[in-house]
């Protein structure tokens, strides 16, 4: 199976423009010709599964099209979005910022969905999805180092409740580098399919490995690749696996 992990930014873009008339202005434009570009790239890709971390659900500047909703229908692939905060925040109500989140996209038979949020920070969500032969599990983690340790403790009890070989990805904003994953990676049975650490952040000039696809010891990578394409701040990751018998 191939697994992408993508943060799309909102199919906001990136580069000069992105800054223009004003620092992170491009937040508060019209998203749908780099949009238009993600789906083709990701439809080149083939995934079975998608990661996909901030996606907007339909604000003014996705004319008011959940961009999750979209790329599952162009795939034929099944779809599970979530608010990237938990119910009782604030941000819930705040135009635009209330309609972002992440999402998971499969074309393989969903057996169960589970919306989990974490204790501290301000972006909260875990999706768990259980499929036929993994669970997976899509994060973006805080900006916060201390937000993030608490996060990364309640990821760890939720992946080794996990009864099928498990995949855990996203934006990990692991800002001080890997060693804050050194601890969970040891605790939760996880490796690194990135295991050379390429950098994948910032797509124009990488030097920073903010992304992340975690793999237990029941999953045999086969390929993974990190593909020069610019249309977000981050790079998408591609893994390509199968299960051990």
């Amino acid at each position: 199976m191939r697994f992408l992990l993508y943060n799309i930014r909102y199919a906001t873009g990136t580069g000069l423009h992105f800054n223009l008339p004003l620092p992170y202005s491009g937040y508060l434009k019209n998203s749908n010709n780099n949009f238009g570009k993600i789906v083709q790239f990701i439809k080149s890709i083939k995934p079975d599964i998608i990661g996909l971390v901030e996606v907007d659900s339909g604000s003014f500047r996705s004319g008011k099209s959940n961009q999750a909703e979209t790329i599952a229908r162009e795939l034929r692939h099944f779809n599970v979005y979530g608010s990237k905060y938990s119910n009782t925040s604030v941000t819930r109500k705040v135009p635009v910022l209330s309609k972002q989140g992440n999402a998971v996209l499969t074309n393989q038979k969903i057996l169960s969905r589970k919306f989990h949020y974490f204790s501290k920070g301000v972006k909260r969500l875990v999706i768990e999805l259980e499929l036929e032969e993994i669970s997976i599990f899509l994060v973006h983690l805080s900006i916060k180092f201390k937000h993030r340790h608490y996060q990364l403790m309640e990821l760890h009890d939720m992946v080794k409740n996990a009864e099928k070989p498990v995949i855990a990805a996203g934006d990990f904003n692991v800002f001080q580098g890997d060693r804050e994953l050194q601890l969970f990676l040891a605790a939760a049975g996880l490796k690194n399919a990135n295991a050379t650490g390429n950098p994948t952040y910032p797509s124009r000039v990488p030097h920073r490995q903010l992304d992340y696809i975690l793999y237990g010891s029941q999953i045999n990578i086969i390929d993974f690749r990190i593909p020069d394409i610019r249309l977000s701040d981050h790079s998408p990751l591609i893994c390509d696996f199968n299960i051990k018998k």
